[in-house]
């Protein structure tokens, strides 16, 4: 440090720099805001003139070309981007409509830009929009999730989820947990929305409301481990070392909160050696959790040996102001009554879930296509 700069200069430089990065961030949500408005502005423009006109099919190439003309190096008005921004309006003008989300569609277009520009790009009447009477109305949260995600992110929900529920779901996650689009991609393909809070379970039996909730929205009851390249008989072992190997990937998987503790962590009990196959912590639940790996059906005795592990490490593992340690069983399949008995008596938390390779190749498919060396030796 600098002769006469003290601590406070030091705390002044970082107060300064907090500004600059709340500042760089408040632009860019604000930038992404607006684009998304001018998206569902020109889409509507598009839309209607094309009805209204009964122009073809040909006449977006036109406009793209025109619009190039006028503006020379103008990116993001392709026919292709031209044709989305359609399908983003028209899926989403009659939901974004109520009092607060009107008042700021109005005010995304302020009075601000030159007589010429108004009378070349006619205001678009969003304030005189009626919801569509089937419409699924947007609250003021989920709006502000929807304006925090890029338009890319939009339409590829659009390409993937039918129902709008299915798409406010993955608008809310994608913006609470800042999904990029390739992390969106990996849990739309693991059908995330389907999966989430239905992982078969004794949470509420054993752990206090508030953690039983949080606890139910960290696991799922399937899993997509599309990164690991294995076959459908995988050795555990083997399943966890690809785990491991991947360990960055396999936390995306897993969820928002969890850090890797280390695999084969050994607990010693009465003089002998336990090991757990996949040991995490998880700082939304403030919670060792623990990952059993099975490669075939669930079995009721993998409950007692789980319950052994979560008793031995909340007492001698756990630190004092954690909460008690959760376990997972991850398996090939699972039957959810064995399940449920399996769990009835056990006063440790529990799940049983089941795990899906993306690189099997469906039974009735088998021996139509090539295995993965013959694809090679092929290429």
């Amino acid at each position: 440090m600098k002769k006469g700069l003290n601590k406070g200069y030091v705390g002044f430089i970082a107060e300064i720099k907090q500004n600059i990065i709340h500042s760089r961030y408040q632009a860019a949500r604000l930038a992404n805001r607006e684009q998304l408005l001018l998206y569902l502005q020109i889409g509507k423009l598009l839309s209607e003139k094309i009805k209204a006109e009964k122009w073809g099919a040909k006449v977006l190439q036109q406009i793209a070309d025109d619009l190039q003309n006028e503006l020379p190096g103008l990116r993001g008005f392709s026919e292709r981007s031209m044709k989305k921004m359609i399908q983003f309006s028209e899926e989403y003008l009659d939901i974004l409509i109520g009092p607060s989300v009107t008042a700021q569609l109005k005010n995304a277009f302020r009075p601000s830009v030159t007589a010429q520009s108004k009378k070349a790009i006619r205001q678009p009447a969003i304030a005189q929009i009626k919801a569509v009477g089937n419409g699924l109305a947007i609250k003021e949260k989920e709006l502000k999730d929807f304006f925090s995600i890029s338009f890319t992110h939009h339409i590829y929900m659009l390409s993937k989820c039918k129902h709008k529920e299915e798409r406010l779901f993955y608008i809310q996650k994608a913006a609470a947990e800042m999904w990029s689009v390739s992390t969106l991609e990996h849990q739309i393909s693991a059908k995330l929305y389907k999966h989430q809070g239905r992982l078969p379970n004794n949470f509420k039996a054993v752990l206090p409301g508030a953690m039983s909730t949080a606890a139910l929205a960290a696991f799922k009851d399937e899993y997509l481990f599309d990164f690991m390249s294995l076959e459908e008989d995988v050795d555990e072992r083997v399943f966890e070392e690809k785990a491991v190997a991947g360990i960055r990937k396999f936390i995306m998987t897993l969820g928002k909160g969890f850090s890797f503790i280390g695999n084969q962590y050994k607990l010693d009990v009465g003089g002998k050696e336990y090991f757990i196959d996949l040991l995490f912590y998880n700082r939304i639940l403030q919670c060792l959790v623990v990952f059993e790996l099975k490669r075939g059906k669930f079995k009721p005795e993998y409950a007692g040996k789980l319950n052994f592990y979560l008793n031995v490490l909340d007492d001698s593992v756990k630190l004092q102001h954690e909460k008690p340690s959760i376990g997972i069983i991850l398996c090939k399949e699972k039957n959810n009554v064995e399940v449920e008995y399996s769990f009835r008596s056990i006063n440790k938390a529990m799940g049983v879930a089941t795990y899906k390779l993306s690189t099997q190749v469906p039974k009735e498919m088998k021996g139509i296509l090539p295995d993965a060396d013959k694809l090679r030796k092929l290429i």
